[in-house]
């Protein structure tokens, strides 16, 4: 394991543990020199993740569309800042770059991220793990859902399974096969 992919809000949203566990994490992964791929931005839980792996020595590459750089939100004091055309070149270049996903609290990037994510995985498109961290209970009804769809016929019952979804950092960690 190299590199994660860490999806998440360009807002900190309104719960302080959204912000402490993301830090959390970012120290983690530097301190299993598992580098961060991320969506390039300076805002919100994007830059709390960037600037904690950067702060404890770890690389920190961030994949951003230009127009997103014209609105000068992206983190110029990355590893590597790789600007792209489009959101979709973004996206595909951030799962080039990583071994696993993550997705933290975001909103409709985030979950358009996740589950595009997830939906290559059943596609075998990708054999990553993707991992739904559910810090203080942030995806409950995202869990709740993918259950109804199952029970609903829409999603298979294996399929339910591609997505790791986990609620603490010690669990996170070991679906990237840590302990």
């Amino acid at each position: 394991m190299k590199r994660v992919c860490v999806f998440c809000g360009s807002s900190s949203g309104t719960n302080g543990t959204f912000t402490e566990e993301t830090r959390a994490l970012g120290k983690r992964l530097t301190e299993h020199n598992i580098e961060l791929v991320y969506g390039g931005g300076s805002v919100g839980l994007m830059n709390v993740i960037a600037n904690t792996v950067l702060t404890y020595g770890g690389k920190a590459h961030g994949v951003i569309p230009d127009h997103l750089m014209q609105w000068e939100v992206g983190h110029t004091n990355l590893t590597a800042l790789h600007v792209t055309d489009s959101m979709h070149e973004r996206k595909a270049m951030m799962a080039e770059l990583s071994d696993a996903f993550i997705a933290l609290p975001g909103g409709y990037g985030t979950l358009e991220e996740l589950m595009e994510a997830i939906t290559w995985l059943q596609l075998k498109i990708h054999k990553k793990p993707v991992i739904l961290y559910n810090i203080d209970g942030y995806y409950d009804k995202l869990i709740d859902f993918i259950e109804h769809a199952k029970e609903s016929g829409f999603i298979d019952g294996k399929n339910k399974t591609l997505l790791h979804s986990v609620d603490n950092l010690e669990d996170c960690m070991r679906c990237l096969g840590f302990n």
